[in-house]
């Protein structure tokens, strides 16, 4: 009996529920599911910076995750030539792509492969964008509050 080999992407940064549900919900969409964790290098081409998390913690991260059989380093832009190496039968997204130009692009390459695109609600109240913007600015708070102490001590 053949089994469904899944695949759910992700930089997995700042791992949150958000990430744990698409993991979940993907996990119980198929018997074995590989998380392809997006490399440093990669992550900083995409997003346009690096990662908070360095990706051998964010693959021991989400290689500890129950319901991920495997994680896979992915080094290359190109989805396709991922699945040339893991040869998945569905990649799972946040429905955030749905609908976009990204998204359409992805259902028709891997159209030709004949790899079904799943979409899941992407968890708008925890996302790893809003907590680096959290973290960024109580650094920018911390940082104005020890410049403040420093010339305050250095007027007394």
């Amino acid at each position: 009996m053949p089994h469904t080999v899944g695949y759910a992407p992700g930089v997995y940064d700042l791992f949150h529920v958000g990430h744990l549900n698409v993991l979940r919900h993907a996990r119980s969409r198929c018997d074995y599911l590989v998380a392809g964790v997006v490399s440093d290098e990669m992550a900083e081409l995409v997003k346009g910076r690096p990662p908070v998390i360095p990706l051998v913690e964010r693959l021991e991260i989400v290689r500890s995750i129950r319901y991920v059989d495997a994680a896979f380093v992915e080094t290359v832009p190109d989805k396709l030539d991922t699945w040339q190496q893991v040869r998945f039968d569905v990649l799972f997204k946040g429905d955030d792509w749905r609908g976009t130009a990204k998204g359409e692009k992805l259902e028709r390459d891997f159209a030709t492969v004949g790899v079904e695109i799943v979409y899941f609600p992407y968890t708008v109240h925890t996302s790893s964008t809003q907590l680096r913007g959290a973290l960024d600015a109580l650094r920018a708070d911390s940082s104005r509050n020890h410049f403040t102490e420093n010339a305050a001590q250095k007027t007394t």
